[in-house]
């Protein structure tokens, strides 16, 4: 009998499924790193193409030279196909080596952007069973090429290269609080989220969990207010005419992120409190957002959410996170 296996971080994290509490609370730093690092910063920026009208054999060589398993097809700059080893062996299996490159490329594209977290080339990959991902820009032109193999070194690196630097800033940063005397203190984080700019989408969440980190929260609880920063950050991205605010706030026991925006606002509530149910563009759509599962997601990673909205004024939205004493801790960090 062949033993279940547990569920990858693709498959607890997919586009269709909502964040459960558990799933929340198993959050490691490698899925942390999913968020934060952008498929440019870890993709092939050289990248070895090829161009429709050579022949399928110019490929093979090209292949076992470079030692690579397919190549993006480009013709006047313009991505049109990408060629892969499977195209190889479906060209010899019909002896036509000498056939055009457009002749077996396929031409039914799926790609990532540059500005994409990695954690939407991980949902790609599972949900499209491909082994590599061209990358285009803004405007639609090849950028680069990303593998699973460029994900797992990318992610490796940064470890290694944050690793050491979090944990003095984390020790300097934790004793804030310390000789602060007063009946009630509050650090207030705040950031402007411009609508449409999905080059920037995640970094106010990112900067969020990495002041979490450096004042000693536990990595969990960071972790939980990161996703829930994410996805209401990129809720003013897709969802605003203008934009929005992103804040949070820090006391001693409480942590509470909200946003707040001037429009549209929402017709009902508790439809868009359903999963999957997304008032998303078709473009938005197609460019791996608005799947409908945000709101779900942060109530999975908070203790409590209010959402207040009115048409042609605007929505705020409220999430609160009880902080136990022994997870924002002076303390924490000191060696």
């Amino acid at each position: 009998m062949t033993p279940t296996r547990p569920p990858t971080s693709q498959e607890k994290f997919g586009r269709h499924r909502p964040l459960t509490d558990r799933d929340a609370h198993e959050i490691n730093r490698v899925e942390e790193l999913s968020y934060d690092l952008k498929i440019h910063e870890v993709m092939a920026s050289h990248v070895i193409t090829t161009t429709p009208d050579v022949p399928m054999s110019s490929v093979l060589e090209l292949l076992r030279a470079n030692r690579i398993s397919g190549v993006p097809v480009v013709e006047a700059d313009k991505l049109v196909g990408i060629v892969s080893i499977e195209d190889i062996v479906r060209a010899l299996q019909s002896n036509e080596l000498t056939a055009p490159v457009r002749s077996y490329m396929s031409a039914e594209l799926v790609t990532v952007k540059t500005f994409e977290s990695i954690v939407e080339a991980l949902k790609t990959f599972t949900e499209k069973a491909l082994g590599r991902l061209p990358v285009v820009d803004e405007n639609g032109n090849l950028a680069g090429i990303i593998t699973k193999g460029d994900i797992t070194r990318g992610i490796l690196l940064a470890v290694q290269r944050d690793y050491k630097e979090e944990e003095v800033r984390r020790y300097r940063v934790s004793h804030l609080f310390e000789d602060i005397i007063s009946d009630r203190t509050t650090l207030v984080l705040r950031y402007n989220i411009k609508a449409g700019d999905f080059t920037h989408g995640g970094n106010a969440s990112s900067h969020i969990k990495r002041a979490l980190l450096r004042l000693g929260a536990d990595p969990q609880l960071a972790r939980r207010c990161g996703i829930a920063a994410y996805e209401a950050e990129m809720n003013l991205i897709i969802h605003t005419d203008s934009g929005g605010i992103l804040k949070l706030e820090v006391e001693p026991h409480k942590i509470t992120l909200s946003t707040t925006d001037d429009g549209p606002g929402i017709d009902d509530i508790q439809k868009v409190l359903q999963p999957g149910y997304s008032t998303a563009t078709d473009k938005v759509r197609e460019m791996g957002f608005g799947a409908g599962m945000g709101l779900v997601n942060i109530q999975r990673c908070v203790d409590k959410m209010e959402l207040d909205s009115t048409l042609g004024k605007g929505t705020k939205l409220i999430m609160r996170i009880t902080v136990p004493s022994e997870s924002l801790n002076s303390k924490k960090g000191e060696p």
